[in-house]
């Protein structure tokens, strides 16, 4: 193989059989080769500055030692823990896939990712969803852009989808009837079913009659004035906008409203294991993050009412 191509052809390589994986999702996929090409530059940038010059990174040298001088820098440039833990995530995952495939040991088995920092997730209270839900951004709530953007917070709050969820939805997907609505493929390839609520089903269904193009069956229910489908970030910007023009809390995500779904269940009354299917966790422990608030209002609540404290 010539020297030019030797890690890029075989990150490439490697991303192509991800994705033929069908536990493979797109966005795996994604995340995973951009992260080793990263990885590739910071190889190629120490080389340079260690007076080589190197047009290509040759994987069979990599060692372990070069693996953690990366997280080294990464975290010395105060990448969050969770983007140190991915970007190790992928560069063990495709030593992995050499292993598999040509027998070659892998320099970063041993290597132990970051714990997880203790973070909580940002939330809006109960009343200040309302707020959200409630705005207007234009004094006519009437126009296409007013019916989808109010459709949008209603579905992202009633059943705690990913943006990416949300956007990836097509109207077949919704069951008026049963108030249910098929989530295909989200994260790890899982199909689930999840409830929605009458005013999410009511602004839905606002929005399907307002469409300035006309909806299909299978055509998505998110679009753009011109009928193509809305992508994330045009999503995060439309929530972004309508908090701000709200007064409400600065730093709110599309995945904090699902924080805040999750949350607010549970504060009253639905059982971890409801909420964790709902959200598509596949572990039981990623779901129970949300009972920090839950205890936080047990203890609010036994403060108040028990009378020796």
């Amino acid at each position: 193989m010539d020297a030019r191509e030797m890690m890029e052809a075989e990150i490439e390589s490697f991303a192509a059989a991800l994705r033929k994986a069908s536990r493979a999702a797109d966005n795996t996929v994604t995340n995973y080769r951009r992260d080793l090409l990263a990885f590739r530059s910071f190889m190629l940038e120490r080389a340079a500055i260690l007076g080589k010059r190197v047009d290509e990174i040759d994987v069979a040298r990599i060692t372990a030692d070069h693996v953690r001088s990366y997280l080294a820098e990464l975290m010395k440039n105060q990448a969050a823990r969770a983007t140190v833990q991915r970007r190790l995530s992928a560069i063990k995952a495709f030593f992995r896939y050499r292993e598999t495939t040509i027998g070659a040991a892998s320099p970063a088995r041993t290597i132990r990712s970051p714990k997880n920092e203790r973070r909580l997730p940002s939330i809006l209270q109960e009343d200040e969803v309302r707020r959200l839900l409630e705005f207007s951004l234009s004094p006519d709530d009437s126009t296409p852009a007013s019916i989808r953007d109010r459709a949008i917070f209603e579905t992202l709050y009633s059943s705690g989808l990913r943006v990416g969820e949300l956007v990836g939805l097509d109207w077949r997907d919704i069951d008026e009837e049963l108030g249910m609505v098929m989530v295909r493929a989200g994260k790890g390839n899982k199909d689930r079913l999840v409830p929605l609520g009458e005013p999410a089903l009511d602004a839905l269904k606002k929005w399907k009659t307002a469409m300035p193009v006309a909806w299909e069956h299978n055509g998505p229910v998110i679009t753009n004035l011109r009928g193509g489908r809305l992508t994330t970030r045009s999503v995060e910007m439309i929530l972004q906008k309508r908090i701000e023009a709200a007064g409400l809390t600065a730093g709110v995500t599309p995945h904090g409203l699902r924080h805040s779904f999750a949350t607010h269940m549970l504060g009253n009354g639905a059982d971890l294991r409801s909420i964790q299917e709902m959200l598509g966790h596949a572990s039981l422990a990623t779901t129970q993050r949300y009972t920090h608030v839950s205890v936080n209002h047990l203890k609010e609540v036994y403060r108040r009412a028990f009378p020796r404290v």
